[in-house]
């Protein structure tokens, strides 16, 4: 690893990792206690084309799986831009 640059692979997979257990873990307390996180999940299917917010396992698996792609998008992006950023400054 250069210094001052980041792995894109390693914030990309930590970041899918991330994302996907906090939604994994929001959708089964919804499927424990119906009004937790309602509004969260409401929100993650009007951005996740596919998942709909209801109380079911299979639903709780989608929204998992659009949220391990979506943080391993974010991830990546953030690892590029960030090591973008530093030979930018480098460079000064």
């Amino acid at each position: 690893m250069d210094q001052g640059k980041v792995s894109v692979q390693a914030l990309a997979l930590a970041g899918s990792f991330l994302v996907a257990l906090s939604f994994f873990i929001a959708g089964i307390l919804n499927l424990i206690v119906p009004t937790y996180g309602l509004h969260f999940l409401w929100f993650a299917s009007s951005v996740f084309p596919g998942y709909h917010a209801e109380p079911h396992l299979i639903s709780v698996l989608t929204g998992t799986a659009y949220a391990a792609a979506d943080g391993f998008i974010m991830g990546g992006l953030l690892a590029l831009f960030y090591n973008l950023f530093c030979s930018i400054e480098k460079h000064r």
